[in-house]
């Protein structure tokens, strides 16, 4: 099925149609940048400071919703809002929620245990009382979801598929780290937030249509996240990790790991993945749809004031 470039969200309406759900989180993160600002003693509650976070457990949750600088709160709110339109209408308001919440928590346990690993291999203190906070974590997951709902939806003018966003986005955080030392705090961030939802999506994700779980498609395997030429070196390594993490002593060959009594189980198979897809594709359609007619009624209504002015 065709579908319009993710150039045409840029045209008319834009900047409406934003959920009522990514709304109210962005402002929830306009106020966290606002509150650390104007009362500077509250990042040491808020953010992830490993060495407060035991007894101060609740930083692991809301270390996400705290963004430090203005530019990092702007774009953490816009890549909310406007991600959240493709996203949202494909997994419904609730599971929207859940994979920010699940996400979020994941990231900063991981981000936590790899602080207080590298104090203990380099006795430096600064990994203990350096204050982490950030949605990047989560918007790193979003482009997860992205590739998964619509992995063939070409970005405007540079014609890069969307299934690429995850790993260039992770590229281009490494290269920037490289020459600049004040971003390394949110590298750790970006990986663990990718390959956290990465797990969350392809094991964990439950499918209400179905009741089955995770995207076990071929599309959607740790290796796409890599080049072509590098995929028969990753895949053995990813398998590994998938029984060492997920306790499974299968891989997903032809979906054996969603069989009973030796046929697939509905859902299971590359179909619902292709169909998930459409899915995606169908709401984005619609959005956009929505959107231009919302653009078009707005100039005819503004055309139609005009005449009668004149």
């Amino acid at each position: 099925m065709s579908t319009p470039g993710l150039s045409s969200a840029g045209s008319g309406g834009a900047f409406s149609g934003f959920t009522r759900l990514c709304k109210g989180l962005a402002v929830v993160l306009v106020g966290g940048h606002i509150v650390v600002q104007v009362l500077p003693p509250a990042l040491n509650y808020l953010a992830l400071i490993p060495a407060r976070t035991i007894p101060f457990a609740w930083n692991l949750i809301t270390a996400g919703y705290i963004e430090q600088s203005i530019h990092g709160m702007a774009l953490s709110a816009l890549g909310l809002l406007f991600i959240g339109k493709l996203l949202e209408p494909v997994w419904g308001s609730r599971e929207f929620f859940k994979f920010i919440f699940v996400i979020n928590f994941l990231t900063s346990v991981c981000v936590f245990i790899t602080a207080i690993a590298l104090y203990y291999i380099t006795t430096q203190e600064n990994y203990l009382y350096f204050p982490l906070s950030g949605f990047h974590g989560v918007l790193s997951g979003f482009l997860v979801g992205i590739k998964q709902i619509i992995p063939d939806q070409e970005f405007p003018g540079l014609k890069i598929k969307a299934k690429w966003f995850p790993s260039l986005s992770l590229l281009f955080s490494t290269a920037v780290c490289i020459f600049t030392s004040e971003t390394t705090t949110i590298l750790p961030t970006l990986i663990f937030g990718t390959y956290t939802s990465w797990i969350y999506l392809r094991y964990w994700q439950r499918k209400p249509e179905t009741k089955l779980k995770g995207d076990p498609s071929d599309d959607f395997a740790f290796s796409t996240f890599f080049p072509e030429f590098l995929r028969p070196v990753i895949d053995p390594i990813a398998t590994i990790f998938h029984r060492l993490l997920c306790g499974r002593s299968e891989a997903f060959n032809d979906a054996e790991g969603y069989t009973l009594g030796g046929a697939p189980l509905p859902g299971s198979d590359p179909i619902e993945a292709s169909r998930r897809r459409e899915r995606g594709a169908r709401a984005l359609e619609e959005r956009l749809a929505t959107e231009r007619l919302a653009a078009l009624r707005s100039s005819e209504e503004s055309q139609g004031d005009a005449n009668e002015n004149v």
